[in-house]
């Protein structure tokens, strides 16, 4: 029986942490300080909250985060999103996976290839042959990293993949490895936002 809250869609679900996020009213000046780093113009997230428990942390994660998912050159944004999109279905975080895939497929106005891996899972076959070879990396990447050949990134080479780019997509899936942990161990999604 489908379970919605544990299917994959781009549908971003609700989060409900397991340890209380701070009060912004009553953060110290360290929290307040790695709070500085998230962008300004979004809202913090609970998540985020979260973190900032670890203020030194959070000081240091939310800088290579970005730097992983936007910073300029190499592999495109959305390539960037496909890989955290790899890792978050191999790891099964719907939270992560609905947020990715919703940015991927506004980066890339496609919703198509997303489709296709949310119908087929971690097997999904894409037919735009340089997003197979991103995809099944990541995919290959999350599930076991020591299985990870020079085969494998010479097909990454095949599809057109430079060395940056490369880096990039190993980057951007390691980031979700972890990222995805720590949101299955923090909390839980609850219901679908509207």
């Amino acid at each position: 029986m489908s379970d919605p809250i544990h299917d994959f869609t781009t549908t971003v679900p609700v989060w409900k942490p397991r340890v209380a996020p701070i009060d912004l009213d009553s953060a110290t000046a360290e929290q307040r300080d790695a709070l500085k780093v998230t962008p300004s113009n979004t809202k913090i997230s609970d998540y985020v909250l979260v973190l900032a428990r670890d203020s030194e942390t959070l000081r240091e994660r939310t800088p290579l985060f970005n730097a992983i998912m936007y910073n300029r050159g190499g592999l495109s944004r959305a390539e960037r999103e496909l890989g955290a999109v790899g890792a978050s279905v191999v790891n099964r975080c719907v939270y992560c996976a609905a947020v990715h895939a919703s940015r991927y497929n506004t980066l890339a106005k496609d919703t198509a290839v997303i489709e296709r891996i949310f119908s087929d899972g971690e097997d999904a076959a894409l037919l735009d042959p340089r997003l197979s070879a991103i995809f099944n990396f990541a995919v290959k990447l999350s599930k076991s990293p020591p299985e990870v050949t020079k085969a494998d990134m010479g097909t990454l080479t095949a599809a057109g993949l430079q060395p940056d780019e490369i880096l990039d997509l190993i980057l951007s899936a390691a980031l979700f490895g972890w990222a995805n942990r720590l949101m299955h161990t923090l909390g839980d999604p609850v219901e679908r936002a509207d």
